[in-house]
């Protein structure tokens, strides 16, 4: 049976999104891979670059082609302009991200690639509240919870905590979200990547991991705690390690991933590993999702500057994965 064709949002229309998505025939030739996003922004955006590949009008039910970029529609409700941000075009982009997530859940697509959107053109056009991308696809799917994991190579840093400032992160830590974020890890690199066991590497809070309480306790009093519960309920864990130490070979080689306490603790090494080529994938949706690393960078729409390093990659990732998760049993 044929693989359902990969969803790819071309998310902010006046963003380098569009851009990006044109370039995808030209470096996955006959992958199956469905755009969505405005038509007629993806046929200008194509002229003024100049890209030879060719845009085939596409809905639900029918075959894709056998050439040219199949796109399913969805109008950004304005003419749009590269690089001219627009709160009119939020309706359109959270369309289509509704489309590629109602699509996921169907089995219309086997998984969905988003390129960048702006948080502002939404939050001014529609919803005040929206917060981004992640949590937007974890509310229409109902998932209580979401994990951020980045991938470079073989380099895979979660995160424990995402978006928070310094001050607030050790007050953010607590057992049972700790222990929640591991099990979805464990279970996402099972159900995608197709380890049997997952060896994952956990850092700790402080300098040196607490130098045995000297450098602060949530390691003693937390971290540790909750991985021995876990490795009770078979999983393998490594850890506390001091940060500082654990991005080495000797321990990177013998780990599928790590789970760094805060953002700035493991993306700095993992950007430096990969950076515009990392893919960002979001685990514990009841689907797979990938995206890029980077934002709208509205100043490089329609230039031809914009670099498709981490659309590719994510895009990829998100053929490869498609076809592990289909061969193996639901967890």
């Amino acid at each position: 049976m044929a693989t359902a064709p990969i969803a790819i949002s071309c998310g902010d229309p006046a963003g380098i999104g569009p851009d990006l998505v044109l370039s995808l025939p030209t470096h996955l030739p006959g992958a199956p891979l469905v755009a969505l996003g405005d038509r007629q922004v993806l046929e200008a955006r194509r002229q003024q670059l100049g890209l030879d590949v060719t845009l085939v009008d596409w809905t639900p039910g029918q075959p894709l082609p056998e050439t040219g970029l199949p796109v399913w529609d969805c109008p950004a409700g304005i003419h749009v302009q590269p690089g001219r941000a627009d709160p009119r075009t939020a309706i359109g982009t959270l369309t289509l991200l509704d489309r590629a997530i109602d699509g996921c859940l169907d089995g219309t697509f086997a998984a969905m690639v988003t390129a960048p959107l702006a948080k502002s053109v939404i939050c001014e056009g529609v919803d005040p509240d929206f917060t981004g991308h992640t949590e937007y696809l974890a509310a229409r799917s109902n998932t209580p919870r979401v994990v951020m994991m980045l991938a470079a190579g073989t380099l895979r840093v979660a995160l424990a905590t995402t978006h928070l400032p310094l001050r607030q992160v050790a007050d953010a830590l607590n057992a049972a979200d700790l222990a929640a974020t591991l099990r979805i890890l464990d279970h996402d690199l099972r159900q995608h990547f197709g380890l049997a066991t997952p060896r994952i590497l956990v850092l700790g809070l402080n300098p040196h991991a607490g130098e045995s309480g000297h450098l602060g306790r949530e390691e003693i009093e937390l971290i540790q705690p909750t991985l021995e519960t876990l490795r009770a309920e078979g999983l393998n864990l490594t850890g506390p390690l001091p940060a500082d130490t654990a991005f080495t070979p000797r321990h990177l080689d013998r780990h599928d991933a790590v789970l760094a306490m805060y953002h700035d603790q493991g993306l700095p090494v993992l950007k430096y590993a990969g950076f515009g080529e990392a893919v960002n994938i979001t685990l514990g949706l009841p689907f797979l999702r990938t995206s890029v690393d980077h934002g709208t960078a509205f100043e490089l729409a329609g230039t031809g500057h914009a670099e498709p390093g981490s659309l590719i990659a994510a895009t990829r990732m998100a053929l490869t994965l498609s076809r592990t998760r289909a061969t193996l049993p639901p967890l």
